[in-house]
Parts: structure tokens; sequence; C-alpha cells
């Protein structure tokens, strides 16, 4: 039998036989108290996601995958459509458009366009995020595409991207229409999307009033005045729908995004919204465990020109967790057994699991820091009668 064929069985035989390590990363210095944590807050809305947006940990839910009407919030996607554009250099902020009929017919919220006004498209966006205008919104969609209908396409292309599937829109406004439709699940994620990939667009989400035509609206997101917390995001409103309002606030480097829909009033949507962002940052906390690209323990190395591999994990590992519940987490690492040489950087060697109370809250791969090249033949052969003592 060869080294290569021999090396290839032990794999074969051992793999399974994980080798656990106990880590202890949060040794508690005192006696741990538990806090209880408070069921989540029956706010006035149909359907309503709250989510701490660095871990994804969802803190409260009520119908948030079920289907519901986007009203203005469509916007949200008219916005992130148009700030790929500007990424990819297919327009830019001082581009001059001119409003055509169409836009300038739409009812609803506006920006109160004219036929034939040479605005840029960075009015647009800002008519678009102050004030909601569906006019706005309909003059950039034929900016882009030319036609409202090709830009809807992109909406959609832009929605499969982002694993929105449970949305489906039919035009940039958020006009009432059956097939039009989204829910609080996917709004979080376009809402992430857009705060993440696009910081230099989504500061206008904060601007409290803009002016055009000499004509000055008010940010209809009333929670920019009560908490300075929130920097966004947007507000949505038809009769079928009721009253919407994505909000996002950090405090002390945490961000919370809220997602509520079909509220009773302009009052209870902020209400509801707020409520649900105090609730989340009081009784939730969220900490960085590991960093990213750090050796966080070492292996056993076979045929290898080194006998030992540093392991770490590709991504800062976060958890948000229950208020001053950290002594009680635990960690374990479980790394396969053997590792056969060639070890490749950023391969998976194993996994680190983090539980709280016993209950799994995050499991992450353990990956290879380094390369590890595969010894001569020397070095094969006494690994060789190692393992076969082993």
């Amino acid at each position: 039998m060869n080294i290569t064929s021999f090396s290839s069985k032990i794999v074969r035989m051992k793999i399974k036989n994980l080798f656990v390590l106990i880590s202890l990363f949060f040794s508690p210095l005192v006696h741990a108290v538990v806090v209880p944590v408070p069921a989540a807050p029956d706010v006035n809305a149909k359907a309503y996601f709250l989510v701490d947006m660095l871990t994804d940990k969802v803190l409260a839910q009520r119908n948030s995958a079920d289907r519901a009407e986007p009203a203005s919030l469509t916007k949200l996607m008219t916005v992130y459509v148009a700030a790929h554009e500007l990424k990819d250099g297919n327009i830019h902020l001082d581009d001059i458009v001119t409003v055509s009929k169409k836009a300038w017919q739409m009812k609803g919220s506006k920006m109160f366009l004219n036929v034939g006004d040479k605005v840029t498209v960075e009015q647009l966006l800002k008519g678009i995020i102050v004030q909601s205008g569906n006019d706005a919104s309909v003059a950039l969609a034929e900016y882009i595409s030319g036609t409202e209908d090709v830009f809807v396409a992109l909406m959609n292309l832009r929605a499969q991207e982002l694993g929105m599937k449970n949305s489906h829109f039919t035009d940039a406004t958020g006009w009432p229409n059956p097939e039009h439709y989204t829910t609080a699940e996917d709004l979080y994620k376009l809402t992430k999307a857009l705060i993440t990939e696009f910081p230099e667009i989504y500061r206008y989400f904060k601007i409290k009033e803009y002016t055009y035509g000499g004509i000055t609206q008010h940010n209809r997101n009333n929670l920019l005045w009560r908490d300075e917390s929130v920097d966004g995001v947007k507000t949505g409103h038809t009769e079928s729908a009721g009253y919407c309002l994505i909000s996002s606030a950090k405090r002390k480097g945490r961000r919370l995004v809220s997602v509520v829909l079909g509220s009773a009033s302009k009052e209870s949507r902020i209400e509801a919204s707020q409520t649900l962002l105090n609730y989340g940052f009081r009784f939730f906390e969220t900490h960085k465990l590991k960093p990213a690209n750090q050796p966080l323990t070492e292996a056993q190395v076979w045929m290898g020109t080194s006998d030992t591999v540093k392991l770490g994990i590709e991504h800062d590992l976060n958890v948000t967790i229950p208020r001053r519940q950290y002594e009680q987490l635990k960690a374990k690492m479980e790394i396969a057994n053997p590792i056969m040489a060639p070890v490749t950087a950023g391969e998976t060697y194993g996994t680190l699991t983090v539980t709280l109370n016993d209950e799994e809250i995050a499991s992450v791969p353990l990956v290879a820091l380094e390369s590890i090249p595969e010894a001569g033949l020397v070095k094969r052969l006494m690994d060789k009668a190692k393992l076969m003592l082993k």
C-alpha cells in the first residue's frame, strides 16, 4: 500500500471521530445571576419584526413571514436599485433628468415636480426618501430604465439576489396592486442591504425636511425628532396597507432594525416602533466573542512539513443574548482527527459551537489559517509508523 492510499484510508476510518476541545472563553469571575427577559410587547400592528443587524438575531416578531402590502416602503427598493446604478457608474448624482408627463401625473404623495422640470438624480433621491414622492420615483425609474415597467423588472431581480423570496413588485412607488407584496422579513433583508452596502445613500434617510420648488416637506418618520439614536428609514401608508414604518437606531455600537406593518394610525406606528426598539436595546446585548483570522487553537497535522496548524474563524464571531447572561456562555471546538497534509488555508477542519444555558446560539467553521504542504518521504514514513501504532 502506498503512502497516498494509506492516508486516504486513515481519513476514511477516523474523520468521523472528532477530538473535542472544551475552550473556556467565558469563565465567570463571580457567580452569575440570570436576569429574566420579559416577552416582547404587544404592539399595535398586523406584523412586526425586530432584529439586531450585526448578528441577524430576531428579538421580536409577529406574522413576519406573512405577505403584506408595503405601500411606500416599496421606495426602499427603488432607492436600492438606483444606488446600484450609481455604484456601477450607469448614472451620477449630478445627472439631469427631464420630468415626464407620466411622472407629473402621479397621485398620492408628491415632490411636486412639473412636466419638463430639469432635476438632478440627487434631488430625485431626496424627493423619494424625504418627501416620499411618487412623481420622483417614476421620474428616476424612467431615467434609469427608460420605462417604469423595465425598472420594475430590475427591482424584482434585486429582490431575488437579496433572497426576498416572498416579495414581488409591480411599480416603483408602492401603488396598490394584488401582485405587489412583500413580508416584514423580506423588508428587513432589503433594509440591511441598503444600510451596509450604501451608507452614502442611507445618510439621506435622516434628513428631516427637504424643499423643492419653494415647497418644504417634513420627513414623515417622526422618530427622527423623538429619538436621537434613530437615523432612518421609511414610512408607508395606503388604506389597504395601513400605517407602516421601518426604523433603524444605533446605540452604543448596536444597530437594531424594526419593521412595523399594518398599524392603525400615524401615531400608533411611531409608538409601536419606539416600543420595539426600546425593548431590544433594554433587554438584549451583543458581544464580540472572537475576532476573525486569529488563532484559537492548534491542531496536530500528519504527513506535513509542520506538525501543527493554527485554526481560527473567517469572520468575527458576534452573538446577541439576553441581558447579563454573558457569563453563562460556553464554547467548544470539535476538530477533525486526523488532519492529513496537505492542509489548505481557508479549508474547514472543525467547528466552534457556542451555547447559552445548553442551547446552541452559534456554530461556525474552524478553518486553517495557514497552508501546510506535504512532507518529504522520510517524514511521511515516520508519521505512517506513528499512525499505525496509534
